[in-house]
């Protein structure tokens, strides 16, 4: 018996069981109640049971049990005096009916609509092991490059007419390279061109061409955009070629954005989503607000985490963009301001922005900012922990390591 169908089994089981119970006690008589009277009754019917037992094994005598006899049935007669009158209730038929169809619709129909939300009718139990085992088959048997450009062209559009005049160029450009294959600043022409076309097939041959040709020299920048037309070529699908490039692309430079887009992209066609959000989640905190990478992962990323298992919210972009905190310009504007109204605004606006780089991170040259602005304030200690923070957060990105040096260094700080 499979694990699925022995959850099912289980679950119908527990959810008749407790309809059962519920059913029952609604439709149970509640008869004639008892009064008070009732119990002080069998409680004195219990006390002559008593006596008898007593008088039987010795442990009074003939006269003290007569006393207690007529006691007791001196009580009784009064209880019987004061006996309250019976009371009988009956719920009526038709709204217990009614009642148990509710009950039996809630819990049997109810679950199965909250599992058909949560759950994977159909599957079985899916341990971690089994998952993560089913994605590296997933990974390890995906379709390479030109199977994925097969699939995507019957798939995408055919691009639009070029302009005669440009069309004419292309034609000539092509035709110079195949006398000059060895052309880097024409295959950099070409892989562009073919690109802006919608040919990306052929710009990402001219691409690796390109990538080739330069060897060693290949910057980072060059395999980012190998990987890039790759992927367009393939519908946006990231092959096990356009890995590789983003891998060359990332040993280069560790924080080049696209490379780290795509990379995280790739785990989640992959069904690694725990692996996509931590890339991306660290690409969105560390990126300024006009990447381009940016939409494609605000769009995406709380699907990513939802299937990783997280809780995410995602940071309103409208209200990171309205927290920007205090350039030079805003300090400066407030010099014709009383000393006391002053140093609040700036202060405002200095506690503002470190609070949101603290939970939201932001780019090297909010840091910048914020320890500049520490620095006008004479605040110079905290000043140099939110340099040490930042040096950490953007380790290895040189471009950010040298915008927080100078900030740094204008707050008078020093190594």
């Amino acid at each position: 018996m499979s694990a699925g169908m022995t959850f099912w089994i289980l679950a119908l089981l527990l959810a008749g069981l407790v309809t059962a119970l519920l059913i029952l006690v609604l439709i149970r008589n509640r008869g004639t109640q008892r009064s008070r009277s009732d119990f002080d009754l069998a409680v004195y019917r219990a006390q002559l049971d008593g006596v008898d037992r007593d008088l039987a094994r010795g442990i009074v005598t003939d006269e003290a049990a007569t006393r207690t006899r007529t006691e007791i049935a001196r009580r009784i007669l009064n209880a019987d005096q004061t006996a309250e009158p019976v009371i009988t209730s009956q719920a009526p038929a038709t709204a217990t009916r009614i009642a148990i169809g509710i009950v039996a619709a809630v819990l049997i129909l109810g679950t199965w609509a909250l599992y058909r939300q949560l759950g994977a009718p159909g599957y079985g139990d899916l341990p971690l092991a089994a998952r993560l085992e089913a994605s590296q088959a997933l990974y390890a048997t995906r379709p390479n490059q030109a199977e994925a450009e097969r699939q995507a062209a019957n798939l995408m559009p055919p691009p639009a007419a070029p302009d005669p005049q440009f069309a004419e160029l292309m034609t000539q450009l092509r035709t110079a390279l195949q006398d000059r294959p060895d052309d880097t600043r024409g295959l950099t022409l070409l892989a562009r061109n073919e690109a802006a076309l919608g040919n990306y097939a052929a710009a990402g041959a001219a691409q690796t061409r390109l990538v080739a040709l330069l060897g060693d020299t290949a910057q980072a920048n060059d395999f980012a955009d190998l990987a890039d037309l790759l992927i367009l070529a393939a519908g946006g699908y990231v092959s096990p070629e356009a890995e590789s490039a983003l891998a060359q692309a990332l040993e280069r430079d560790p924080n080049n954005g696209p490379a780290r887009y795509y990379s995280g992209l790739m785990f989640a066609q992959t069904d690694r989503p725990d692996l996509a959000f931590q890339i991306w989640s660290r690409l969105l905190n560390s990126s300024t607000t006009d990447e381009p990478w940016l939409p494609a992962i605000r769009d995406q990323i709380a699907d990513i985490a939802a299937r990783a298992g997280i809780r995410y919210s995602l940071p309103d972009q409208a209200a990171i963009a309205g927290l920007a905190g205090p350039s030079a310009a805003d300090i400066d504007a407030a010099a014709d301001m009383a000393p006391e109204d002053r140093m609040a605004m700036i202060q405002s606006m200095v506690t503002g922005l470190s609070d949101r780089l603290a939970t939201q991170g932001g780019s090297p040259e909010e840091w910048a900012r914020l320890i500049g602005a520490l620095g006008v304030l004479g605040e110079t200690d905290n000043a140099r922990d939110i340099w040490l923070e930042a040096r950490g957060v953007f380790a290895g990105n040189d471009a950010a390591l040298t915008t927080l040096a100078a900030a740094a260094a204008q707050a008078g700080l020093q190594e």
